[in-house]
């Protein structure tokens, strides 16, 4: 039978154009959303910060749709739940142009166009890492470049389109182009889930759970919070949204605080979106390189990230915030490249699309509380500076969770070293140690079928086996001997506690007759008392 190992290759590539498309015809429009903003103030003559609700509303539900679309994931298929996705974004903005209220943008714009986002952009994501495994890391980012790619492309398409046909008409066209999302979902070809029995074994082995053949998992695993390298993971999630989400709404309020002319920063806006996507690259090809594990060089641009929107402040000119702003986007696009790709390294493969769900679902924390806190301190102390402030310590603080998570998984592995040296090679076995006697009984009992060793192909030495088997045949043969001993010393005191029982009673009954017998004789002889 065809493996279900990754191709690494092949046709993944294809699944990687497709995810390309995904995301751009998603989250690049959902970036774009503030070009529509005074144009549906003005025609329904609201307040700016009612306006706004129509895009928190969207990434809400981007955020919070993420567990129910991996959820579907695992029922059905990527490619059927991209699909829908697709049909939910087209039916959003089609049903948003037909302009009836405010709150009707609410639900098309906001509910449904979220929700299609969210069942389209994280089934790619999920499909491009289980496609690859040597490659996954600069094949995630070339698929989430899209976002960069599309959005640079969107802002003047989308002006002019306002422009051309009016905000109702462009949203129109809009939804047309995210129609193109259900061509891309029939392109995420799934892969065969059917194993060879050898390979099976080998999957089985070589992953976290090493004892069970695997088998597909069609429910949301939501006990993956019980593990505590994905909750430390999903902290660094809420503290690095905090952060990620304040220096874009910011940073043109403090270049037009400093005297700057207003065009100068929508270039920066520019500058910053070039420099995200070569970030995304060029870390995603030094993930792949593997010199650093992924999460210790997710540790470093995240710090560095960090550091930068606390420098940021200093500058008093357009060419010092140019610079940072540069920066800010390529480690901004770092992290992005490498920072899904690690839930596989920390749940697996087979948990990934539940551990992706749930990443989402509580990274919308950050989200939410991130701006807002930022525009509170803003407000309190009138300098642009603060905001840029609780960014860098948000995500100064989120770095600190990924160190946690890394010390963590590294431990977990020495002990997985540790226990596999014990088993092939326990003449190496120094005291402290796994002892090789007390986990080969273990493992080789349960895993006696296998033949194959928790961290690679090698078999184990076939006297394992025997000396298990007879280990375990005399564990069993002893175990009966004292379930029968035991059986047979209770039945034994069963039967003389019964014999002595029936001795007391028959003595009981004597002595009773005895008693009653003379008056029985005399029923009608009254005693008297003495006096």
């Amino acid at each position: 039978m065809e493996s279900r190992r990754p191709p690494d290759g092949g046709y993944g590539w294809v699944v990687v154009a497709s995810a390309f498309f995904t995301v751009g015809l998603t989250t690049a429009v959902l970036k774009n959303f503030g070009l529509f903003f005074l144009d549906i103030q003005n025609h329904f003559g609201v307040p700016l910060s009612t306006t706004s609700w129509v895009t928190s509303t969207t990434i809400a539900m981007f955020h919070l749709g993420g567990p129910v679309a991996s959820a579907l994931t695992l029922q059905f298929s990527q490619r059927v739940v991209i699909m829908v996705g697709g049909l939910l974004t087209t039916s959003g903005m089609v049903l948003a142009s037909l302009d009836l209220s405010l709150p009707w943008l609410y639900l098309s714009m906001g509910i449904l166009q979220g929700l299609g986002i969210s069942f389209s952009w994280i089934p790619a994501n999920s499909m491009v890492s289980h496609y690859f495994v040597r490659w996954r890391p600069i094949a995630y980012a070339i698929a989430s470049s899209g976002e960069c790619v599309f959005a640079v492309m969107f802002s003047p398409f989308f002006q002019w389109l306002i422009e051309a046909y009016t905000w109702q008409g462009a949203l129109l066209i809009i939804g047309g182009l995210q129609l193109n999302l259900c061509v891309c979902g029939a392109l995420m070809r799934p892969l065969e889930t059917t194993q060879s029995p050898a390979q099976e074994t080998k999957d089985c082995l070589e992953g976290d759970d090493a004892t069970l053949p695997p088998k597909r998992k069609t429910i949301f695993q939501c006990s993956l919070l019980t593990k505590p390298e994905l909750f430390l993971y999903i902290l660094f999630a809420i503290f690095a949204a905090a952060g990620f989400f304040i220096p874009p709404l910011f940073l043109v309020p403090f270049a037009n605080s400093l005297g700057m002319d207003k065009y100068w920063p929508a270039s920066i806006l520019s500058v910053l979106a070039l420099a995200d996507l070569v970030g995304r690259l060029i870390c995603g090809w030094i993930a792949n390189v593997r010199l650093l594990r992924n999460l210790q060089l997710l540790t470093m641009v995240t710090t560095l990230l960090g550091v930068v929107l606390l420098l940021l402040p200093i500058s008093h000119n357009y060419w010092v915030i140019l610079v940072f702003a540069s920066l800010y986007g390529f480690l901004f696009g770092c992290v992005v490249a490498i920072h899904v790709t690690s839930i596989v390294d920390i749940v697996g493969l087979e948990g990934f699309d539940s551990g992706l769900g749930l990443f989402m679902m509580f990274r919308s924390i950050g989200g939410f509380i991130g701006p807002p806190a930022a525009g509170w301190l803003v407000d309190q102390t009138k300098d642009y500076s603060t905001a840029f402030y609780l960014s860098g310590l948000c995500l100064i603080t989120s770095a600190v969770f990924v160190v946690v998570v890394d010390s963590l998984l590294q431990k977990r592995k020495a002990v997985e070293a540790e226990v596999h040296q014990a088993i092939n090679k326990p003449e190496d076995w120094e005291p402290g140690k796994v002892k090789p006697k007390t986990y080969r009984l273990f493992t080789t009992c349960s895993n006696s079928w296998y033949r194959t060793s928790p961290h690679g192909s090698r078999r184990f030495p076939s006297h394992f086996y025997s000396e298990a088997h007879l280990l375990l045949l005399k564990l069993l043969k002893n175990v009966s001997a004292a379930l029968k001993s035991a059986l047979h010393n209770f039945l034994k005191t069963l039967k003389v506690s019964s014999a002595a029982g029936c001795f007391v009673e028959l003595l009981q009954k004597t002595s009773l007759n005895h008693m009653q017998g003379p008056q029985d004789s005399h029923p009608n002889e009254t005693v008297q008392k003495p006096n």
